[in-house]
C-alpha cells in the first residue's frame, strides 16, 4: 500500500550518487574497484574505509570482520543533495513528518555534511552534501 504523497518537499535532492557496502576482504575489494573498473580512491579516512569515485559517484567500502552468507552487503543508500543548507531543510523536514532519524546532521573532515534515517522498511539511508558530487556543474 502506497501512503498518501507528502506535499512540499525540500529541494536540492540531485539523485543517489552514493552506496556504501559492508566488506570482508577490504584490499580485494579495493583492488579490484581501482584497477579493474577503473575507480579511484578518493578518501581513505582509516584502515577500513575507503571511498571510491568514478568523478561522479561515490562508492563506499566498509570493513567488517564477518559477513554471513545471505546476510545483506548493503550499509546505507546515500541521496545527495546540493548544498549544506538542503541537508539541515531535508532533516527538519523528516523530523516533522516522524521519519526516524538515526544520526543527526553532521560535517565531516572532507567537507561533507549528511544525517542518516530509516525508510520505512528499515534500509538504512543517508542525505549528503558532498562537494565533489553536489558541486558539478
Amino acid at each position: 500500500m502506497v501512503s498518501q504523497a507528502i506535499t512540499n518537499p525540500p529541494k536540492g535532492m540531485i539523485g543517489i550518487r552514493h552506496v556504501a557496502l559492508f566488506i570482508k576482504e577490504l584490499e580485494v575489494a579495493v583492488d579490484f574497484y581501482v584497477n579493474v573498473m577503473g575507480m579511484q580512491i578518493e578518501w581513505q579516512p582509516d584502515p577500513d574505509n575507503v571511498y571510491l569515485t568514478n568523478q561522479g559517484d561515490v562508492f563506499a567500502l566498509h570493513r567488517v570482520d564477518y559477513v554471513a552468507s545471505g546476510t545483506q552487503r548493503l550499509d546505507h543508500i546515500g541521496f545527495v543533495l546540493k548544498t549544506p543548507e538542503d541537508v539541515d531543510q531535508w532533516h527538519a523536514y523528516f523530523v516533522e513528518h516522524g521519519i526516524k532519524i538515526t544520526e543527526s546532521p553532521k560535517t565531516h573532515r572532507d567537507g561533507s555534511r549528511g544525517f542518516y534515517c530509516l525508510d520505512p522498511v528499515g534500509h538504512l539511508l543517508e542525505l549528503i552534501y558532498h562537494p565533489p558530487i553536489s558541486d558539478q556543474k
